[in-house]
C-alpha cells in the first residue's frame, strides 16, 4: 500500500494548547477518523496505557525501527526523547476505511505536510498567550518548573512555524474551538 495514498488530519500545537483534549473531542464525534498511536522513547506519565497513549519504546527499539523504515515521520522532541508516526499504524487506519487523526509536534506535522500535502488537513492549535500557556501547563501539574519554562521557550519557538499549516486556532473558548475544528474536518473529508 502507497502510504501517503490516504488523507490524513494533524493536529499540532504547543504543549498545554488544548490539542489532546480537541484530538479526543474529535475522535468522539467523528466515526470516520482513528486515532494513529505514536511511538516515543519518553518514559510513561500516570495513567498512561503503553499502545493506546503511546507505543512505549527503548532508544534500541526506536533506533532499530527507524533503521527498518518502520517510521512514516518522527522527530528528536526534546533532547534524548525521540516521537514518531509508525507506517504500520497509518496502514491499519487507512485500511479499515477511516482517516488517521495524528497528534504531533510542530516539526513532526511540517514533515508529514511536506511529504503528503495534497491529502493533508494541517491544524494548529495555539492558547491565547504564553501566559495562559504557563497556567494550563502549571495546572496539568506533570512537569517541574523546569520543565515547563523548557516547554514555554520552545512553545515560543513553534509559534513561529504557525504559519505553515492549513489552520491556525486560538483555543481560547474551548466550545467554539470544537465546533471550528469540527466543521473544518467534515469539510476536508467531504
Amino acid at each position: 500500500m502507497d502510504l501517503r495514498r490516504g488523507k490524513i488530519i494533524l493536529l499540532t500545537a504547543p504543549s498545554g494548547s488544548g490539542k489532546t483534549t480537541l484530538a479526543r473531542y474529535l475522535l468522539d464525534t467523528m466515526s470516520d477518523l482513528a486515532f494513529s498511536v505514536s511511538a516515543t522513547t519518553r518514559a510513561p506519565r500516570a495513567g498512561e496505557c503503553n499502545g493506546k497513549d503511546y507505543h512505549f519504546k527503548t532508544q534500541q527499539e526506536f533506533t532499530e525501527g527507524l533503521r527498518q523504515g518502520a517510521f512514516f515521520e518522527y522527530q528528536e522532541v526534546y533532547p534524548g526523547q525521540f516521537y514518531g508516526t509508525l507506517n504500520a499504524g497509518l496502514a491499519a487506519i487507512w485500511s479499515a476505511g477511516k482517516t488517521p487523526l495524528l497528534d504531533v509536534d510542530v516539526k513532526g506535522a511540517l514533515n508529514i505536510e511536506t511529504g503528503a500535502k495534497n491529502k493533508t488537513l494541517s491544524l494548529f492549535i495555539k492558547a491565547p498567550g504564553l501566559e495562559v500557556l504557563r497556567k494550563r501547563l502549571e495546572d496539568r501539574g506533570t512537569d517541574s518548573p523546569e520543565a515547563i519554562e523548557h516547554r514555554l521557550a520552545k512553545a515560543e519557538e513553534e509559534l513561529s512555524y504557525a504559519h505553515h499549516f492549513d489552520y491556525v486556532i486560538t483555543n481560547d473558548r474551548l466550545y467554539l474551538t470544537k465546533e471550528l475544528l469540527r466543521l473544518i474536518v467534515t469539510d476536508f473529508l467531504s
